[in-house]
C-alpha cells in the first residue's frame, strides 16, 4: 500500500504530530534567515564594489565631505560602514594638519567600535541556525523514542508480534527521525558558509581600516602619498567585496 506524507502524518499520534509541528517551524525560520543573510551579503558585496573607487577618487581628490556622504549612501557595504564612520572622526584631525599620538588611538578606537558593531550586524541570525542544526537531530529522535514507544503499546495491545501491530509505530519513528536530519543539514551547512563569509568580511575590513590609519599617520605628514593609499584601499575594498 502507498502512503503519502499526509496519509502518514494522519496515521502518526499527537505527540509525533507536535513534533514534526515543531520541526516544521524551525525549518522555515532558519531558512528564513537563510535566504535573509545570503540576500544581505550579496548586497553588501555589490555595494562595496561600487563604493570603492568612488571613495577612493575623493579621497584622492582630499574632499573628505564627499568622501564621508558617499560612505553614508552605502549603508549595506561592511567597508563603507567601517570607514565611513572612522573618517568622519577622522576629518577633523586632518582638517588641522596636527596629529598627536593620542589622535591616532582615539582614531582606532573608533575603527574598533564600529567594526564590532558591523560584526554583530553581519552575525545576527547565525545563533538561530547554530541552535536549529545542534538541536533539530535531538527533536526527531525525541518522535523517533515515542515512535517505539508507541509501537510496542500496539504490540501489546494486539496480543502479537505481528508487522501489522508495529508498523505505524516504526513508521512514526522513521519519519521524526528523517524529518529532524532534514532540517538540521541545511542549517549546518548554511551555518558553517555564513561564518566562513563573517571570517573572511572580518578580515578585510581590519585590513582597509589599517589603511585608513596609515592614511592618518602617514599621508598627512607626507610621508605616504595619497595617491598610493588610494590605490591600496582601493585593492583591500575590492578583495572586500569578493568574500
Amino acid at each position: 500500500m502507498n502512503l503519502s506524507l499526509i496519509d502518514l502524518y494522519g496515521t502518526m499520534g499527537n505527540f509525533a504530530k507536535g513534533i514534526v509541528v515543531t520541526l516544521a517551524i524551525m525549518s522555515i525560520w532558519s531558512l528564513t534567515v537563510m535566504i535573509q543573510k545570503w540576500w544581505f551579503l550579496r548586497a553588501a558585496q555589490a555595494q562595496t564594489r561600487k563604493f570603492a573607487p568612488e571613495f577612493s577618487q575623493f579621497l584622492e581628490e582630499d574632499n573628505l565631505t564627499e568622501a564621508i556622504k558617499l560612505a553614508e549612501g552605502y549603508k549595506k557595504s561592511h567597508v563603507a560602514r567601517v570607514l565611513g564612520n572612522a573618517l568622519s572622526e577622522i576629518k577633523p584631525l586632518i582638517a588641522d594638519g596636527s596629529v598627536t599620538v593620542s589622535d591616532i588611538n582615539s582614531a582606532e578606537r573608533a575603527i574598533e567600535r564600529e567594526m564590532l558593531m558591523t560584526i554583530v550586524l553581519i552575525k545576527r541570525g547565525l545563533g538561530i541556525l547554530a541552535t536549529t542544526g545542534s538541536t533539530a537531530p535531538f527533536v526527531g529522535l525525541l518522535g523517533t523514542t515515542m515512535g517505539i514507544v508507541n509501537a510496542f503499546t500496539g504490540m501489546a495491545q494486539s496480543g502479537g508480534g505481528g508487522l501489522g501491530a508495529i508498523s505505524a509505530g516504526i513508521a512514526e519513528a522513521l519519519i521524526t527521525t528523517a524529518f529532524g536530519l532534514m532540517v538540521a543539514i541545511p542549517a549546518v551547512w548554511m551555518y558553517n558558509y555564513f561564518q566562513t563569509k563573517v571570517d573572511n568580511i572580518t578580515a578585510e575590513m581590519t585590513y582597509s581600516s589599517k589603511e585608513m590609519i596609515d592614511y592618518l599617520i602617514k599621508g598627512v605628514s607626507g610621508e605616504f602619498g595619497r595617491s598610493r593609499f588610494t590605490r591600496e584601499f582601493n585593492t583591500a575594498a575590492q578583495n572586500a567585496a569578493k568574500i
